[in-house]
This record gives C-alpha cells, sequence and structure tokens, in this order.
C-alpha cells in the first residue's frame, strides 16, 4: 500500500495531471473491453477451487486447459474489438486534447496489449488462489508494485514522450509478472501442464456459468471505468484524475480486504463441495465483519485528515479529489460487507438470479448518474449515486444467499451490520467527545493514533462473540509463550 500510494504521487508529478488523466481514461477504457474476462476469471476460479474440494475423483488439470484455451479465445476477441470499436471509440468520444492524441492512442495500443497478456495468465493466478498459495501470491504482489515504482524513476532517463513510455514500461511490468507466475505453476502443478484438450460438456458448463456471470461484470465494469467515461466526456481529464487518485486510495486500502477475501474464497468454495454449510456460514459472516472492521481502522485516519494527506503526498491537489477519497471509501465499506456473499452465490453455481438481480441494480448507476450531471450536478455527484446502490444491492444479495445456501439473515444482520453499527457509533462518539471537543486542533499523528485505539477498543468491546475472544486469548497466549521460550 505505501509504495502504491507513493508511486501514484511520483506518477503525477511526473507526467502532469492532463497526461496523469489521459492515461486512466484510456487505460480505464480498454479495461471495459474486457467484461467477458472478467466473468470467465471468476468462473475459472470457483471451478478450480470447487473441483479441489470435491471428496471424490478430481480433474483439475481438464479444468485448467479448457479455462487457458477460453482464455486465449477472449484475448483474441479482446484485441479485436479493441483495434477497431475501441480505437475509433477513443479518437472520436473522448475528450483528450489534439496535441496529445498521438500519445492517447500509443497509450490505449500498449494498454490493450497489457491486458491480453493478463488475460491469459488468469487461470494460472486461479490456479496458485485454488491451492491457496496465499504467500506467492503476497510476494508476486509486492513485486508488482515495486516494478510500477521502478518504472515510474526511468520516466525520466529517456528522452521519448514520458506517457508512451509510461505504457511501454507497464506492459514489461505485466510480462514480468505473468511469466512469474507462470513458472511457479509449471514448477508445483502438475495440472498446469498444459495439454490439446476440448471437453464440449465442460465447455458448454463453464459457458453457462460464465453467461450469467457476464451480466454481473459487465455491471462492475461500467460501474468503474464507464463513470470514468461519463466523467471525462462531461468534465474532460483534470476531474478523471481527480477520480483516480482517490480510486487509487480507496484501492491501496481495499487491497487488504481484497487479499483477505482472496485467502477466504477458496474455504468457502471447497466448504460448499465438501457440503459442510455450518462452517460456510461461519466464514460468510465472520468474512464479511472482518472485512468492515479492517477497513474501517485503515480509512479513519484518512477520513479525519484527507485534505492535510493529500497535500503531503501530491504536493499538487487536482480539484474534487478531497470529496472523491471520502465518498469512495464510505462506498467500499459497503462492497467489503458484500464480498463473501458474493462468494458464497459463486460457490452454488446457481448465479441466475443474483446476477440479473444486484447486476440491474448496480447498473442503474450509469444512467442515474449521467442524467444527475445533465441536471448541473458537480462531478462528485456520481458517487452517491453508487453509495445508494450498494445498500440497496447488499439487501439483495442478502436475501438471494439465504435461499442459495440456508444463510440466516437475522444471524447475519447480529453478526455483521449490528456489530458494525455499534463499532461505527463508539468511533463517532470519541470522535466527537475527545478529538472535536477536547483536543482540537492537536495535529495528524495525535488525532490518528486516538482514532486508530478508538477503533480497535471498539472492535474489541463490541465487535467481536465469546467464542472469537476466546481463540483470540488463545492465540496470543501461545504467541507470549514463544516468545517467552
Amino acid at each position: 500500500m505505501a509504495v502504491s500510494l507513493y508511486t501514484s504521487r511520483v506518477i503525477l508529478q511526473t507526467l502532469g495531471v492532463e497526461d496523469f488523466g489521459i492515461y486512466n481514461v484510456v487505460a480505464g477504457f480498454v479495461i471495459t473491453l474486457g467484461f467477458l474476462n472478467s466473468a470467465m476469471s471468476s468462473a475459472t476460479q470457483r471451478f478450480l477451487a470447487f473441483e479441489l474440494g470435491k471428496p471424490d475423483v478430481k480433474d483439475v488439470r481438464g479444468i485448467f486447459s479448457m479455462s487457458l484455451n477460453i482464455h486465449s479465445l477472449i484475448a483474441l476477441f479482446v484485441f479485436l474489438l479493441g483495434e477497431t470499436v475501441g480505437l475509433w471509440f477513443v479518437r472520436t468520444q473522448l475528450t483528450i486534447p489534439i496535441d496529445r492524441m498521438y500519445a492517447a492512442e500509443w497509450v490505449f495500443h500498449l494498454a490493450l496489449l497489457s491486458f491480453m497478456v493478463t488475460i491469459v495468465s488468469v487461470p494460472y493466478n486461479a490456479l496458485i488462489i485454488a491451492h491457496e498459495r496465499m504467500k506467492v501470491f503476497a510476494w508476486v504482489s509486492i513485486l508488482d508494485v515495486t516494478l510500477k515504482l521502478l518504472i515510474v524513476f526511468m520516466l525520466s532517463w529517456f528522452g521519448i514522450d514520458k506517457l508512451i513510455l509510461y505504457g511501454i514500461l507497464s506492459l514489461a511490468v505485466v510480462l514480468i509478472i505473468a511469466m512469474v507466475y507462470r513458472v511457479y505453476c509449471k514448477k508445483k502443478f502438475m495440472e498446469s501442464r498444459f495439454r490439446l484438450y476440448w471437453d464440449k460438456k465442460l465447455f458448454h458448463i463453464m459457458l453457462s456459468y460464465t453467461s450469467w456471470n457476464l451480466w454481473g461484470n459487465i455491471s462492475f465494469v461500467m460501474n468503474t471505468q464507464g463513470l470514468n467515461i461519463l466523467l471525462n466526456i462531461f468534465f474532460g481529464p483534470s476531474v478523471n484524475a481527480a477520480r483516480a487518485i482517490a480510486m487509487q486510495v480507496s484501492g491501496a486500502l481495499n487491497s487488504f480486504v481484497q487479499n483477505l477475501q482472496v485467502a477466504i474464497n477458496p474455504q468457502i468454495i471447497k466448504s460448499y463441495a465438501a457440503k459442510d454449510m455450518n462452517y460456510m456460514h461461519q466464514l460468510v459472516c465472520y468474512g464479511a465483519k472482518y472485512n468492515f472492521f479492517l477497513l474501517f481502522f485503515l480509512a479513519m485516519p484518512i477520513l479525519i485528515n484527507t485534505d492535510l494527506i493529500l497535500n503531503v503526498w501530491l504536493g499538487s491537489v487536482p480539484k474534487y479529489t478531497s470529496i472523491f477519497v471520502k465518498l469512495i471509501i464510505v462506498n467500499i465499506l459497503f462492497d467489503g460487507i458484500s464480498a463473501p456473499l458474493m462468494t458464497s452465490a459463486q460457490a452454488s453455481g446457481k448465479i441466475k438470479l443474483y446476477q440479473s438481480v444486484v447486476g440491474g441494480l448496480l447498473l442503474l448507476n450509469v444512467p442515474f448518474s449521467y442524467l444527475v450531471l445533465r441536471m448541473g450536478y458537480e462531478p462528485y455527484a456520481v458517487v452517491y449515486v453508487g453509495i445508494t446502490l450498494s445498500i440497496f444491492a447488499l439487501i439483495a444479495r442478502l436475501f438471494i444467499v439465504k435461499n442459495l445456501i440456508s444463510l440466516s439473515i437475522v444471524e447475519y444482520l447480529k453478526e455483521v451490520v449490528g456489530r458494525g453499527i455499534l463499532v461505527v457509533i463508539t468511533v463517532v462518539t470519541i470522535y466527537y467527545l475527545v478529538l472535536i471537543r477536547t483536543l482540537e486542533d492537536s495535529g495528524f499523528w495525535w488525532e490518528s493514533t486516538i482514532i486508530s485505539i478508538g477503533v480497535l477498543c471498539a472492535v474489541a468491546a463490541f465487535g467481536f462473540n465469546k467464542f472469537e475472544r476466546k481463540a483470540i486469548s488463545k492465540q496470543a497466549r501461545n504467541i507470549l509463550n514463544k516468545i517467552h521460550q
């Protein structure tokens, strides 16, 4: 997270606000072309983890080979779509200064190639996650952000256009990371050795699953990159830069939750495959709760010191960045507690109703945001629309998942929502009574320390049940005993 945030600062200073905004809207548009890949990626992870969790005969190699075949076809499709419709859209529809169009087109081609490499790498990443090799996943992620920091410093080494050079170097990083994943899988997992294999029945099963998953992933892509394009059309690259910075802040925070969820996902799917529903229900509730607590702990110091952090971090802060950061963090708090519900729906394989309803709700974000912007509201109004729809989507997920895996809504509300609300109320009270009324203007570090301790105390007091407290106490005693020995 630290490297990622520092990289954002250096990129903004090196490229400038305009080129930074251009890169994010163009590269983001490439991602919108990969909506099919997002759907297939979820399917690959689900089928591999499910197969590994089965108590009987497994065919992991067959599923892996089929996944690699399908992802190769998707990469080819994305390339053809990008170099025709995509290139036309960049040239005619996006708001890009004339003198930067040549560089923007180069960025588009390079981002398209990077995305194709990412698509073909998905089965390898999914295999590592399905085998729960989280240490590898963690170290490669650290290597990824370190290389991205290195290429930012390399921008000043060469005399060519910095925006084009950034695209070239970003492609190089993607190729290196893809190669690392591939080499590791080849050495550790026999099933990653590709064979010429085509199972018509498996193809139809995966395609049927993917087709419904596709709807939900289109809504996700439109929620992120679709809004980026809308903001570009209405306000230009400078607002794209402000939102991109906010997304990087929230992305850095959310990476903790996403990686925690990556560790939980295979267990949720495998427990469903093994028909251990009680354990699965525990994982869903605990995962949602811990996601929220972790994100809330990390977010509170940023929320109360947003302007100060942005000024120190970036130096020159694009307009609207602060309000974008605050609102997007609030939005990901709701998304964090939704993540285990999404995984449990994926585990069941019965995603038709889930994706239709939830995807339909989230897809409303783009037309509603368009109407809001047409009415003359400020650009950050689109995030208010997103928060509202996220709340409705959470409610819909809960009722649908209840029927899919027999999850108790009352238990979920008690363990996740109820305890979360108690923690938030306690922390807000501490903030108002201690920091606002007593220690006003006490300094960033002092305020952050107090609010962080407040969150930990609130979580300890109201966030855990008796079973969790005993487990934590036992683990703490074990650690202390090891230290004393």
